[in-house]
């Protein structure tokens, strides 16, 4: 049961955010290391995977989103990545460009939640004051 505890405390999230970042053998932090390991959880890997594959999993994912950069930044205006480069760059990837496009849509729609939130905060404030 000890040992269920501790992989449990493992997971379990940082009050201040912060994510540790620890060096792998070629000298390179983790950045991602312990949301890989919750999601290979989440994809039905043990609850505590092997470090090796979360590191080759994090190899993975540094040179895809490096590679896509890199690709980003070479068409639309040179050396600046905008959103619309990275829809191109998945347009013909049904599965990628959906999941892009169901983000985007996602931010709109919190951005317009924010805005009309604030709205009636402050306009709450207003009513009050008079």
């Amino acid at each position: 049961m000890a040992n269920a505890d501790e992989a449990f405390e493992q997971f379990e999230e940082d009050e201040g955010g912060d994510t540790t970042l620890a060096l792998c053998s070629a000298g390179r932090k983790r950045l991602f290391s312990k949301e890989l390991r919750c999601m290979m959880y989440g994809f039905g890997d043990d609850q505590n995977p092997y470090t090796e594959s979360v590191d080759l999993l994090e190899d993975l994912v540094i040179e895809f989103i490096t590679e896509m950069t890199h690709r980003a930044m070479e068409i639309g205006r040179t050396g600046r990545v905008q959103v619309e480069d990275i829809v191109f760059l998945v347009r013909k990837d049904p599965r990628k460009y959906a999941r892009v496009k169901d983000l985007l849509t996602m931010n709109e729609e919190l951005k317009r939640a924010r805005k009309a939130f604030d709205e009636v905060k402050y306009a709450g404030k207003d009513a009050v004051a008079k």
